[in-house]
C-alpha cells in the first residue's frame, strides 16, 4: 500500500501520521507530535501570535520533510480550531506555504467532528456498535454519536484544553478550591451548551456500546494512568477509565505543582500545564451525562483524513 502523511495543525500541537493507506484500510507506520501552542494568547484578541505562527510553520516543514524522506507519495495538511477562528489565519497559511511548500486546509467544526467519528468507527470490530466519540482538542471539543459508521449527532463547541486553561488560569500549583471552581464552571458550560442537544440524541436510541476519547489528552491520560513512559499504541487503546478512575486521576493531577507534573511518566513536560484542563473536560463530560466509562482511540481525525 502507498505511504501517505497527514499533518494536523491544532491549537496546542502539530501532529503527523505516516501510514500505509488503501481506501479505509489504514496501517500506521509512525506518528509524531510537537507542541507549538498555536493558541497561546489567542483568545483575548482572536489573533495568532507571530512566534506561535513561526513555530507551527517550522514544525509542519520538519514533519513534511520527514514524510517525504520516508517515501510518502502525498502529504496533506489540515488545520482546526485556532486556524478557523483566527482573524489573521492567512498569516499562518502563508507561513506554512513558505516553510513547507504545502497548502493548508482549514476544516470546519462539523468536518472535524465527522472525521473524528469516521476514524474511530474504522476500528475493526466496531462497525455495528453505537459509539459516542469525544474529541477534546486545544480550542474545541467535538461530540459525535452514531452507529455503523453513520453519525446521527455531531456538535463542535468552543471548549478546549488551551482555551479553558487561558480562561481559568489555575497557576502552577492549583489548590482544591481551584479544581472545585473548574469542575463547577465546566458542568455549567456543558449543561448550557451541550446537554440540551446531546441528551436528546442519547435518549433517541439505546445507550452507546462505548464512549471513546480521541486526541492527545486521552492518550497521555492513558499513559499516566498506566505508569508507562513511552508511546505504546496497544497499551493506550486497551485503556478504559471508569468514572472513579478518571476523577481520581484528575484530582491527582490537580494536586501536583507544575514541576512535579513534569516528572510524571507518560506526560511530556511541555504539556504539564494543559493536561489539567484536558483531563477535567473529559471528567466533566462523563459526570454530566452519567456515562459508564471512557475508552481511548488513536484513530481520529488523522486516520479519517487519509480516506475522506
Amino acid at each position: 500500500m502507498p505511504l501517505r502523511a497527514i499533518i494536523d495543525v491544532g491549537t496546542n500541537s502539530v501532529k503527523i501520521l505516516l501510514a500505509e493507506a488503501n481506501g479505509r484500510e489504514v496501517v500506521p507506520v509512525w506518528e509524531k507530535s510537537e507542541q507549538t501552542r498555536l493558541g497561546r494568547g489567542f483568545y483575548n484578541t482572536r489573533r495568532l501570535q507571530p512566534a506561535a505562527i513561526e513555530a507551527t510553520a517550522d514544525a509542519v516543514a520538519r514533519f513534511a520533510d520527514l514524510a517525504r524522506n520516508s517515501g510518502a507519495v502525498s502529504v496533506r495538511v489540515v488545520a482546526t480550531s485556532a486556524a478557523r477562528d483566527a482573524l489573521n489565519a492567512d498569516a499562518l497559511l502563508g507561513a506554512i506555504r513558505s516553510a513547507a511548500q504545502l497548502e493548508t486546509e482549514v476544516i470546519s467544526g462539523d468536518t472535524e467532528a465527522e472525521w473524528a467519528f469516521a476514524g474511530v468507527a474504522s476500528t475493526p470490530g466496531w462497525s455495528r456498535e453505537r459509539i459516542l466519540v469525544l474529541d477534546v482538542g486545544g480550542g474545541s471539543t467535538e461530540f459525535i454519536l452514531g452507529t455503523g459508521g453513520h453519525a446521527e449527532f455531531r456538535a463542535s463547541v468552543a471548549l478546549g484544553s488551551v482555551r479553558w486553561l487561558e480562561r481559568i488560569q489555575p497557576g502552577d500549583a492549583p489548590d482544591a478550591a481551584a479544581l472545585d471552581a473548574c469542575r463547577a464552571d465546566l458542568a455549567a458550560f456543558l449543561e448550557r451548551e451541550v446537554a440540551p442537544s446531546l441528551s436528546a440524541a442519547l435518549r433517541a436510541g439505546p445507550p452507546p456500546d462505548r464512549t471513546v476519547g480521541v486526541g492527545g489528552s486521552t492518550a497521555l491520560l492513558a499513559l499516566i494512568h498506566r505508569g508507562h513512559r513511552d508511546f505504546d499504541r496497544d497499551l493506550i487503546e486497551s485503556t478504559c477509565f471508569s468514572p472513579d478512575d478518571l476523577s481520581r486521576l484528575v484530582t491527582r493531577l490537580w494536586s501536583l505543582p507544575l514541576d512535579q507534573r513534569r516528572q510524571l511518566p507518560g506526560l511530556p513536560p511541555e504539556r504539564a500545564d494543559v493536561i489539567l484542563t484536558g483531563a477535567a473536560i473529559y471528567e466533566a463530560v462523563i459526570r454530566t451525562f452519567q456515562l459508564p466509562g471512557l475508552g481511548v482511540s488513536l484513530r481520529g481525525l488523522r486516520f479519517a483524513a487519509l480516506f475522506c
